[in-house]
């Protein structure tokens, strides 16, 4: 908005003082998430010990331009949060369980999840005529034991109280909205799929790429836990040190109103690495999240963007969507992993691709259940759709990333219980199947992707020399 139209305003609405920002959607987001590269992005292991546990920033704060640490500043006096502790039940509903595993770790000198180890030969890319194994290790129990495997997923609903330049609350952005919506998602929900009946969407995925070898009771199963609300404030702007050691002041966030008429919110990543690190430690030493559960920060239509060097008061580079990863404690033996994720539900019409809702959430899920600890390694192999030259590639078993680029990325579900009726868009998943490069799959029905079979029709590409 120009400074013109800003006078105009004040005058219109004959206010005597007019802060930047103050009402007004900014152009800016619109923009930005019109031309968006949808993404999910990566955050590396964060340990425990190197995180202060305060989620809540001053307008002094400077922080890192790419990790989001504090440089000076931290945090005021008066702390910006509002935790509402006490574990509540997720949902309403009932899975007929068989058999039950235990949920232990399955790994010597680790206390985390119980997960089970593989391998795949890689059958083509550079040396793929030469032993070319890749091990794996996934959530879960093995495969060909059955029995049912129970894990709670830890969430903190987080919202947002933003600011004005000068320190008044322009708007809120709650969670409270899309609650409900999250918990009787096909995340949570039993649901039939062709890989099972009465089962979870994460669930359904990793049946389908183990079919042939699982016993038929076999079952990864999530218990939804409201184990916080967090309210963080954000100021509107932030000090960001660069590489170079120069301090410059950036916009710390952009609004927009979605076709629900919902508030959705760029935010600069570094800014929101600061909250995202500081809430989940601050619930680990809470002891709301526990490492036999997979946690998540749940955000309302909030979307990073990366800083924009050269005009920090517009956004750069936009949008995450979400993104996973673990947090450890280096100091203990067993070290603790806590496996976790922030996931953004998303309102209609903001991005394209069928990107709404869970989408977020469906993609994050199944990345930790196929990756728990960012370490599965793969050919380097090329995003579909891409031309024969295209070096967009990656090299890890990231299984939610390669049909995130698709127009066709995700599969509409419609949940009906009594006057409850919504249709939901999870994303479809890459099988396992497809990074081992093979001519023929041995999924469910010989697919690389699923629910949508037909979305991946042969195993993936090498990236080109």
């Amino acid at each position: 908005m120009s400074l013109a139209t800003r006078f105009t305003l004040c005058l219109v609405l004959l206010l005597g003082l007019c802060a930047l920002g103050f009402g007004q959607n900014d152009p800016e987001a619109a923009a930005a998430v019109g031309s968006a590269v949808t993404d999910f992005g990566s955050q590396g292991p964060v340990n425990v010990g190197s995180v202060p546990g305060v989620p809540y920033a001053s307008t002094s704060l400077t922080i890192d331009a790419v990790t989001g640490a504090v440089i000076s500043g931290g945090p005021s006096g008066n702390a910006n949060v509002n935790s509402n502790a006490g574990q509540q039940a997720g949902n309403d509903d009932h899975f007929a369980l068989g058999d039950v595993r235990p949920n232990k770790p399955t790994i010597a000198g680790l206390d985390t999840l119980p997960t089970f180890d593989g391998a795949f030969h890689a059958q083509a890319g550079p040396n793929s005529s030469q032993p070319n194994l890749f091990r794996w290790t996934m959530v879960g129990n093995d495969p060909r034991t059955g029995d049912t495997t129970v894990i709670p997923f830890q969430m903190d609903n987080v919202s947002l109280t933003l600011l004005n330049a000068d320190g008044s609350v322009f708007k809120v952005v709650p969670f409270d909205p899309f609650q409900t919506l999250t918990l009787e998602s096909p995340n949570f929900e039993p649901l039939d799929y062709r890989s099972g009946h009465n089962i979870e969407y994460a669930d359904a995925v990793h049946r389908a790429q183990f079919f042939p070898i699982m016993d038929h009771d076999w079952h990864t199963l999530l218990i939804p836990h409201l184990v916080n609300k967090t309210t963080i404030t954000v100021p509107r702007f932030v000090n960001v040190r660069l590489s170079n050691g120069n301090i410059i002041k950036a916009r710390s966030y952009f609004t927009g109103t979605a076709a629900d008429g919902k508030t959705f919110v760029l935010m600069l990543r570094p800014l929101f690495n600061f909250f995202f690190v500081n809430i989940e430690v601050d619930d680990i030493v809470a002891g709301r999240f526990t490492t036999n559960a997979i946690s998540a920060l749940m955000f309302p239509n909030t979307f990073l963007f990366n800083l924009n060097v050269n005009n920090p008061n517009a956004p750069g580079s936009c949008c995450v969507l979400g993104f996973h990863t673990y947090f450890f404690d280096d100091t203990a033996i067993p070290q603790p992993r806590w496996v976790t994720q922030y996931a953004s539900w998303i309102s209609p019409g903001i991005f394209g691709g069928g990107f709404q809702d869970v989408t977020a959430l469906s993609h994050e899920t199944a990345e930790i259940f196929g990756d728990p600890f960012l370490d599965n390694a793969t050919p380097s192999w090329q995003f579909p759709g891409q031309p024969a030259n295209s070096h967009a590639c990656q090299n890890n078993l990231e299984e939610g990333d390669p049909i995130e680029v698709l127009a066709n990325a995700t599969f509409p579900i419609t949940i009906t219980e009594g006057s409850f009726k919504f249709t939901y868009h999870p994303q479809n998943i890459p099988l396992l199947q497809w990074f081992e490069m093979g001519a023929k799959s041995d999924a469910i029905d010989g697919a690389f992707s699923f629910p949508d079979e037909t979305v991946l029709p042969h195993s993936a590409l090498p990236c080109p020399p």
